[in-house]
């Protein structure tokens, strides 16, 4: 079981930045990959950013220039820097985990989200 917890969200005006951040706990060992999702009314989740076990780095291109995923091991945290932040950019951030059993079945995690609106 894994565990994820989210903050950093809020108000920001456009052209400001933001950190979120995302903490795991419980079986943090089998997880293979993190990333950070983003879901307005009426449209699907889309991914905003990802960083596997490895360091490899998967940015959505409407965030590419002004989004960073980083790790910190030693706190079991993951973080989403955002720069010059649009309107569009406001919604519900979720943070993702993709974890492995130990029958190696994939299973995906998720934290409870955290609101990010950028006001014009």
């Amino acid at each position: 079981q894994v565990q994820l917890v989210e903050s950093g969200g809020g108000l920001v005006q456009a052209g400001g930045s933001l950190r979120l951040s995302c903490a795991a706990s419980g079986s943090i060992f089998r997880i293979a990959a993190m990333g950070w999702y983003r879901q307005v009314p009426g449209k699907q989740r889309e991914l905003v950013a990802a960083i596997t076990s490895g360091g490899s780095t998967n940015y959505a291109d409407s965030v590419k220039g002004r989004g960073t995923i980083s790790r910190d091991n030693a706190k079991n945290t993951v973080y989403l820097q955002m720069n010059s932040l649009k309107p569009e950019d406001t919604a519900v951030y979720y943070c993702n985990a993709v974890h492995y059993s130990s029958g190696y079945r994939r299973e995906d995690y998720w934290g409870q989200g955290t609101q990010v609106t950028v006001s014009s």
